[in-house]
């Protein structure tokens, strides 16, 4: 047995009932679950059993997301160093400045590695805070509750700074995240129990109660003095031709905007990987992404002298804003989304129809997809129960006695 088990093991009895710590119990059962197997397992066919638990199919996630973080480091100091070299900037202001040119780092664009460290310096912080100040909360509800820390909030502690641009303060990162988990999850029962994505509920907070700092043209690169809309924000305000940027930069990930939603290729790796894990549904996916075509393809198609965004054929929607990862990691959250298979086609119908409903037909508000994935998390129970009731009533009539 290593040492470090034989460690927790000795810890065991403070933290049970009676121990001195025994109110505590939730936090020590995280840790020695995170690192270890359970030590109590069923024997024998006494269920169906399987090799899925809710700490692999989190794990699973997770490491499907790897792409968009390493792509969210890469693309924020990139934007970064792109911003401040065309400023002529020499120096990086604040203390990421004194840790990236102690390492002998210049402003340099076309270095990789300046340029993935930078980004780290923005991204790591905001992940910390995100993690620290949500499992604080996970815990608290767990000793009140007492029961056990779900690995619930691995997902969405990811999740949640991926959605946001780089020089966010971190005192809202800490708010925002506060409310995801607690009015988003917690009220509710916890994980399994919430009807909102947790992560989305928390940017959602952020935007309405803090809009300077989650939108406008100053926030999505990290480079103090510099300003630069998304191609969303450019698109609605001075139409298609005025775009800085090809399909191509932005199908790779190389603009501004939330530090992981930016690369369209990075979250088509996500998907497969989830896809073939049997983790995300790629119904979901597949209508969200053929309804967003096909009513953005119509919109395009009848044209507007008043709306530039009637403008954006339906390719560019599929690599702008956050289209690609709401579709991929927000949409096919296991719990807020349809359970059936029948209803996730119409749930993904619905969001993509909603994606560009609200970014279209309500050109002040360019980016759609964070509220209608949160109009589709509402319906989903309501999609779900007309499919069952639909499945009742044909069985009933296949089945009637004559």
């Amino acid at each position: 047995m290593d040492p470090l088990r034989k460690f927790l093991d000795k810890q065991h009895q403070v933290f049970v009932k009676g121990g001195k710590l025994e109110k505590l119990y939730p936090l020590y059962e995280a840790i020695d679950t995170f690192l270890y197997t359970p030590g109590e397992v069923s024997k024998g066919s006494v269920h169906v059993r399987d090799g899925i638990d809710l700490k692999r199919t989190m794990i699973t996630v997770a490491m499907a997301l790897l792409p968009c973080i390493l792509m969210a480091m890469y693309n924020t100091g990139l934007q970064s160093l792109t911003a401040l070299q065309g400023m002529g900037v020499s120096q990086i202001s604040g203390w990421r400045g004194l840790v990236y040119h102690s390492l002998g780092f210049g402003i340099d664009q076309t270095n990789i590695v300046a340029a993935f460290f930078l980004g780290a310096l923005y991204f790591v912080p905001v992940f910390i805070v995100t993690n620290v100040v949500g499992g604080l909360c996970e815990l608290i509800f767990s000793v009140v509750r007492k029961h056990e820390i779900n690995e619930g909030f691995l997902v969405t502690g990811l999740l949640y700074p991926l959605t946001l641009p780089p020089a966010i303060p971190l005192w809202q990162v800490a708010i925002g995240i506060i409310f995801g988990v607690v009015v988003g999850k917690e009220i509710f029962g916890g994980t399994g129990k919430n009807f909102l994505n947790p992560a989305l509920t928390a940017r959602a907070f952020l935007f309405f109660a803090y809009p300077a700092e989650i939108s406008g043209n100053a926030v999505w690169t990290a480079a103090d003095g510099y300003t630069g809309a998304t191609l969303l924000g450019q698109a609605a305000e001075f139409g298609m031709a005025t775009l800085s940027y090809t399909w191509t930069d932005a199908f790779l990930g190389f603009i501004p905007g939330s530090m992981g939603e930016t690369s369209t290729i990075a979250c088509i790796f996500g998907a497969f990987f989830l896809i073939l894990t049997g983790i995300g549904s790629w119904r979901t996916m597949l209508s969200m992404t053929l309804s967003t075509v096909f009513f953005a393809g119509l919109l395009n198609f009848i044209g507007s002298s008043s709306n530039p965004m009637f403008e954006i054929p339906a390719h560019w929607h599929l690599v702008m804003g956050s289209f690609a990862f709401g579709c991929v990691f927000m949409a096919t959250d296991p719990v807020s989304s349809a359970m059936t298979d029948t209803g996730r086609y119409f749930y993904g119908a619905l969001i993509g129809f909603m994606v560009i409903l609200v970014r279209s037909i309500n050109p002040a508000y360019p980016e759609g997809v964070m509220l209608a994935i949160l109009f589709g998390n509402v319906f989903a129970p309501l999609i779900d129960y007309f499919v069952v009731s639909a499945n009742i009533k044909r069985r009933k009539l296949r089945y009637a006695k004559g």
